[in-house]
């Protein structure tokens, strides 16, 4: 397997596909899932002649279960020590869901010259619980019972969420697959309990307001407007309105996880941004 080990010893495992002269595409998954969640885009991104590199976070799929570090700061400093092994430089970073935190926080404090643009695809930008600043933000109570469900059952929580809003497969006429269903459990049970129940406080209560305001590179903010996980109008509306050159493209009916779900349309889209 290829690994960094960073700073504080945690080993991150990566992909790295592709010529290392082609311009870089850097993909980071959502909770509590792994680089395997990226397949799809890192191959069609691959036959259009990118270098194209996903990770797991640490604590998820084949990275070290960390039992502590599990925080933004954290994910975003081991991107950059990722960033730094590969030198990676005018990369393009894609996240979806907590993945586009992380991108929020990498990006707005990265290097000169080490990224192009970015994408948040779905992502929890600007924020995601209530509070005072947020009051259209989701319930605490909503993310005590993820953890609460977590602990109990994390199996079958993470196959209720798969079967479920992640990918709209709770909507009446939705085509449901089990390929999905099977991998997003397959992904998350890979990781770490300690870690990923940690990250629930990471990707609901870090707020992004001043990362977004800081990023100066073009963003490309794509959300589905059925999204039933990252709220559209709390998220995607209110994150594009903080990026100093962002632009929103929303997906009417679209669910959370619709780059595995409608490949053949976000694919199109991300690749007209990158060229664009």
């Amino acid at each position: 397997m290829t690994t960094i080990t960073t700073r504080d010893g945690t080993e991150i495992f990566y992909k790295d596909w592709g010529s290392k002269q082609a311009q870089p595409i850097v993909f980071h998954h959502g909770w509590p899932l792994s680089a395997d969640d990226w397949d799809n885009q890192m191959l069609f991104f691959l036959g259009e002649g990118y270098r194209v590199i996903a990770h797991d976070r640490r604590g998820h799929g084949r990275s070290s279960q960390t039992d502590s570090g599990n925080d933004m700061d954290n994910y975003a400093a081991d991107v950059a020590e990722l960033a730094a092994a590969l030198d990676l430089k005018n990369a393009i970073h894609v996240g979806h869901s907590t993945g586009g935190g992380e991108v929020a926080r990498y990006v707005a404090k990265a290097e000169p010259g080490r990224v192009a643009k970015a994408v948040l695809i779905g992502a929890v930008p600007p924020i995601m619980v209530r509070t005072e600043s947020n009051p259209e933000g989701l319930p605490i109570d909503l993310f005590d019972g993820f953890r609460a469900s977590l602990v109990a059952n994390r199996a079958e929580f993470y196959r209720e969420i798969a079967s479920g809003p992640f990918y709209g497969f709770n909507r009446e006429g939705a085509k449901v697959s089990q390929g999905l269903i099977d991998n997003w459990s397959r992904q998350g049970l890979m990781g770490g309990a300690k870690a990923q129940y940690d990250s629930i406080a990471a990707f609901s209560a870090t707020d992004f307001t001043q990362d977004l305001k800081a990023i100066d590179v073009p963003v490309l903010v794509m959300h589905g407007t059925d999204d039933q996980i990252v709220p559209f109008a709390n998220h995607g509306v209110k994150a594009v309105k903080l990026l100093k050159n962002g632009t929103l493209k929303a997906y009417a009916g679209l669910s959370h996880g619709m780059a595995a779900t409608h490949p053949d349309i976000i694919n199109p889209d991300l690749l007209a941004f990158f060229r664009g």
